[in-house]
């Protein structure tokens, strides 16, 4: 039997608990859910090397914020859409993904 989320919950700023149904508690950041962004886009700039730095790097007002997590759909019965305060809303969460990442909760 696989696990499924029972309880989504923010924590401290910047941070998701999900409650799965074996009872565990992981948590989430936010930057590390969106680094881990399963869409095709952000899968082919992870497999890319970085560009070469410059000395003083550009950034939209979107990145100078802190991110947080604007909103999550349940997809069916087997993932999360999650919208992000850069704009990106396009990644699917398997409960698989969700489960390998974050940390078990103290």
């Amino acid at each position: 039997m696989e696990t499924y989320p029972t309880k989504l919950e923010r924590r401290e700023p910047g941070q998701l608990a999900i409650t799965w149904s074996d009872g565990q508690t992981r948590v989430y950041t936010n930057g590390e859910l969106r680094d881990a962004c399963p869409c095709a886009t952000c899968r082919e700039k992870q497999t890319k090397p970085p560009p070469p730095s410059t000395a003083l790097p550009v950034i939209g007002l979107s990145e100078a914020r802190p991110l947080a997590i604007t909103g999550m759909q349940p997809m069916g019965n087997y993932a999360y859409s999650i919208s992000f305060s850069d704009g990106h809303d396009t990644g699917i969460f398997s409960f698989e993904l969700l489960r390998a990442l974050g940390k078990a909760a103290e």
